[in-house]
């Protein structure tokens, strides 16, 4: 693991996106079976961040730094945000969340449930969708290349494995967020102070999971990503969409080690 490339991913509607730390390759299949790659380098770049505070939302900008470059280069690529249900899901969750916060139930329980309720859309939208079956083939890709072996279709450094910390510090820092400021408009500052918090926490939560995968509070950490994944976020994906993946993870490869 030590002399592989440090490799992520992001699973697409009729793709998959592969990331370095320097480069980029995205391939896709049009709906008439074609398949088209286009790669190149990074326009933002975590990999020099050291801060603790910022690895996790600076991780988080450079994925989506690449959002119009890929539809740019790639413009048969379709992206999750251009999805119908995906973005019915996430309206959604905010309706939720904000209705939950003018009820009277304490500022404690409210975050709770208003961050419970943020994944129940998003994940059925996902669920049984071609967008599942290229998250299964990107896991599948990229842990066989990190492992040499095959692998299934969960992987350890999925996204979803943020979900246990991130949901436990977003609760904590956005009830304390409610608690302090007086006013809306000061509330939704500090929940938005809050929410760079909890996902620095959490990521390096994760990153502390994935040195102790075998310590008892790590896996109870690492549950609810691994039941989204085997429920909800990933299927089973066919050869042509594995040939996607693998085509993505070639050609970052190709740029990373040259």
């Amino acid at each position: 693991m030590s002399e592989k490339v440090r490799l992520g991913g992001m699973a697409l509607p009729n793709g998959v996106l592969v990331h370095g730390p320097r480069y980029w390759a995205c391939a896709a299949r049009t709906p008439d079976g074609l398949l088209h790659v286009a790669s190149g380098e990074k326009p933002v770049r975590s990999v020099d961040v050291e801060s603790p505070l910022l690895r996790a939302p600076s991780r988080i900008a450079e994925v989506l730094a690449l959002f119009p470059v890929i539809h740019r280069e790639l413009p048969e690529a379709r992206l999750p945000f251009q999805q119908a249900r995906v973005l019915a899901a996430m309206g959604g969750a905010v309706v939720a969340g904000r209705l939950l916060r003018l009820s009277r139930m304490s500022a404690l329980t409210q975050e709770t449930l208003a961050a419970a309720l943020a994944l129940v859309p998003a994940s059925l939208a996902l669920r049984g969708t071609e967008l599942a079956a290229y998250h299964g083939a990107e896991h599948i890709t990229i842990g066989t290349y990190e492992h040499d072996v095959p692998r299934p279709r969960q992987h350890e450094r999925c996204g979803s494995h943020l979900v246990g910390p991130l949901l436990a510090a977003t609760v904590v820092g956005n009830a304390l967020a409610s608690s302090v400021a007086e006013t809306e408009r000061g509330r939704a500052a500090a929940r938005a102070i809050a929410g760079v918090g909890a996902l620095a926490v959490a990521g390096e939560t994760l990153n502390w999971m994935l040195r102790n995968p075998d310590n008892p509070f790590s896996r109870m950490l690492a549950w609810p990503g691994n039941a989204l994944q085997r429920e909800f976020l990933t299927k089973e994906p066919t050869p042509k969409q594995l040939e996607v993946a693998q085509s993505a993870l070639d050609e970052c490869l190709r740029l990373e080690t040259a």
